[in-house]
């Protein structure tokens, strides 16, 4: 028997990324994984990754800034035993680099998709008597970083949203967490580097690398591993908690 057997999960922004690798993990414990995403070639290539490895999932194309997408996506699922909102979008540049246009579409994306997720799912959850929540925030809802005002605003608002939460639903048996991670190694990664960085793709790779106290970014197989943790029956014990796994760099970097 796996962690996850019989669950099912919802992540959304699993179509890549720490998404992708959540997704993979829990399929492998047993969960049957609803993949929610804008992107359909990414989505599709996970659901078929996962049903190589002998697991069950389902890719569900959605825009997670339309809350009636979500519900309805949600009321098809019928049963959601986990929701992991990962789904989230970033932006370089300080106040004064932020144009409304950007702070919008970071809150649509990163906050107001969160709370359309857990708008939709947690009713679902209080009528079968409980569930298990995961919110990815970052080590930019802790400490300051250079450049990232949007972005650390919308994950300050991911930490808050998930102690709220993990409050107001404890006696309906459901567990409202989130996680902090520090750099990670994506896609993602990669694009930013080769977008910003043309021709200096290996020296910028090894200087956020180094940013991290441990000396390296994190793979999101080790991200993927703490999410399954804390959404299954093994933390049954743990709600309103966030989690940096972050290389030592809130505590270490100095």
């Amino acid at each position: 028997m796996g962690k996850l057997e019989q669950k099912v999960a919802v992540i959304t922004g699993g179509g890549s990324g720490i998404g992708r690798a959540i997704s993979v993990q829990f399929a492998k414990e047993g969960a049957k994984v609803h993949i929610l995403d804008l992107n359909e070639e990414g989505g599709n290539a996970v659901v078929e990754e996962i049903l190589a490895l002998g697991g069950q999932a389902v890719f569900n194309r959605c825009n997670v800034t339309d809350q009636q997408e979500i519900i309805a996506i949600a009321q098809h699922i019928g049963k959601i035993d986990i929701l992991v909102n990962n789904a989230g979008i970033a932006h370089v540049g300080n106040l004064e680099n932020c144009k409304s246009e950007d702070f919008e579409r970071i809150f649509n994306v990163n906050v107001k998709g969160a709370y359309n997720a857990l708008y939709a799912i947690i009713p679902i959850m209080k009528a079968q008597g409980g569930g298990a929540i995961l919110n990815l925030a970052s080590i930019a809802a802790w400490v300051g970083i250079t450049d990232r005002f949007a972005y650390s605003m919308s994950k300050g608002a991911i930490y808050a949203m998930s102690m709220s939460v993990a409050r107001d639903y404890m006696a309906y048996g459901i567990r409202s967490n989130s996680i902090s991670p520090a750099r990670v190694h994506t896609p993602f990664v990669d694009g930013f580097i080769a977008k910003n960085y043309p021709g200096k793709e290996a020296e910028m790779f090894e200087k956020l690398s180094a940013s991290q106290p441990i000396g390296r970014m994190a793979q999101p197989e080790e991200i993927a591993k703490l999410a399954l943790f804390l959404c299954s029956d093994d933390a049954g014990f743990i709600t309103g908690n966030d989690y940096p796994i972050d290389g030592g760099f809130i505590k270490l970097n100095n």
